[in-house]
């Protein structure tokens, strides 16, 4: 009772479609915009299978925290490389994130074996979730007909855009319905127009009267040679008896529409946040700028989704054990630039041969775990040999100079070493030391 008396229940898109109702919201444009019509706007569907076919495809990492160090989990669980045992990893992965763009959410029912360790993880249908918050604050989910309602220990729910005070994230075929009808719309004008032939509307006038029988004689006769094929377009019409045709259709060029389908597809890059020339929005890239937009396209579109995904599946692991999206691997179409990369890396110090042989699926080489560090290039071990023949150079020269040897190893603190007492030939000829007295060449 009390139960029933706390329980909130989240209404939106997301109960609706779990109800079982045809969900699809009517635009200004005339077109009813759902997810499934969504992705007949061809700049949506590439925009949609651009994010998610990167991200899918990209390596993971697992690590654990000991300390200060980071080191790869061992061993890892099976679900990391293959979290659905009837699909591929990508496949997984890219479920989750077409959710994400297009749904606001994500659900994945998790599966455990009698010890509590995972064993399978499947992607379901936002459509099909109806999410509550029970007495005591948790979420519930409930998944079709199913009445018994699961916790967030069973369902891993990743969000997009959460508004304060909502359980669910906000879809954006849902918020911005009207500019994907605008686009919808456009994309339909145009195939009607070029399908229609040379006229798609248009009145033919003829100076006499005609029955309706000769009117509707010669308007099926022009419909049929021109109109509802390509292929009849550029067929020459010939009108008789002072008839002649007057469009009453807008050209498409006057009415700006090409630009509009443009402006269409550039507001579907700002709806996910893609560069446009990755889009196919012509003169939008210079050489110059498509290695910035590249940066920006992995910063501010790909890696807060990753983010996402990596904090929620990281609960399923051991204590301050995560996993990574490699994103490093988007170098690998540029073999310039990768090998450029790992010449800086090996030439800094934070790479070894072998761990480059392991980004590019290499045999590693004997020796090739020594790191090498700027100085010389030489290996890390020998660095200190280096650091401590550059201090002797500075104290050979300091003696050279005629500072006393003993103050000088003090200084660097440095052991006492016997000194024979014989001042330097560049301080003094040797022919004008006295050997019964040697320091005196010292005193003023």
């Amino acid at each position: 009772m009390l139960g029933n008396l706390f329980e909130s229940r989240n209404v939106s898109f997301q109960s609706i479609w779990g109800s079982g109702e045809v969900w699809q919201l009517d635009t200004s444009a005339g077109q009813l915009m759902n997810t499934q019509k969504s992705l007949e706007i061809s700049a949506f569907f590439s925009a949609v299978s651009l994010i998610s076919d990167t991200l899918a495809t990209l390596p993971i990492d697992a690590h654990v925290h000991r300390g200060a160090d980071r080191v790869p989990l061992d061993p890892q669980p099976n679900w990391i490389q293959q979290p659905d045992v009837d699909m591929t990893r990508s496949g997984h992965y890219q479920q989750v994130f077409i959710s994400l763009l297009m749904h606001g959410n994500s659900y994945t029912r998790v599966f455990r074996d009698r010890s509590g360790e995972v064993v399978n993880l499947m992607a379901l249908d936002p459509e099909k979730m109806k999410v509550t918050r029970s007495a005591v604050g948790r979420k519930l989910y409930e998944y079709e007909d199913d009445k018994n309602l699961m916790t967030s220990d069973q369902i891993i729910h990743i969000t997009d855009l959460v508004l304060p005070g909502k359980l669910v994230g906000t879809s954006r075929v849902e918020k911005l319905r009207e500019a994907l009808g605008l686009n919808l719309a456009l994309q339909q004008y145009a195939a009607r127009f070029f399908g229609a032939g040379a006229s798609a509307q248009g009145v033919i006038e003829f100076p006499g009267n005609l029955t309706p029988e000769q009117a509707k004689q010669l308007a099926d006769g022009f419909d049929s040679r021109h109109k509802n094929n390509s292929r009849r377009a550029h067929r020459t019409g010939v009108l008789s008896g002072g008839a002649k045709f007057v469009p009453t259709q807008v050209d498409p060029e006057k009415s700006q529409a090409l630009d509009s389908r443009k402006f269409g597809v550039e507001e579907i890059a700002r709806i996910f946040n893609i560069p446009l020339h990755m889009l196919g929005v012509p003169d939008t890239a210079s050489y110059a700028s498509v290695e910035q937009n590249a940066i920006q396209f992995v910063t501010h579109t790909l890696r807060p989704y990753a983010e996402k995904v990596e904090w929620a599946y990281s609960r399923l692991l051991p204590p301050n054990a995560y996993i990574k999206f490699n994103f490093n691997s988007l170098l690998r179409g540029d073999l310039e630039s990768r090998f450029n990369a790992y010449s800086v890396a090996t030439q800094s110090g934070f790479l070894s041969i072998n761990d480059i042989h392991a980004f590019e699926d290499m045999r590693p080489v004997d020796g090739g775990d020594i790191y090498r560090v700027p100085l010389a290039n030489i290996n890390l071990p020998d660095a200190k040999l280096v650091g401590e023949q550059m201090m002797y150079d500075i104290v050979s020269k300091l003696v050279q100079a005629g500072y006393q040897p003993d103050d000088i190893l003090s200084t660097f603190n440095l052991p006492a070493i016997p000194h024979s007492g014989v001042p330097s030939v560049q301080l003094q000829p040797v022919s004008q030391i006295d050997p019964e007295a040697p320091t005196t060449v010292y005193e003023e």
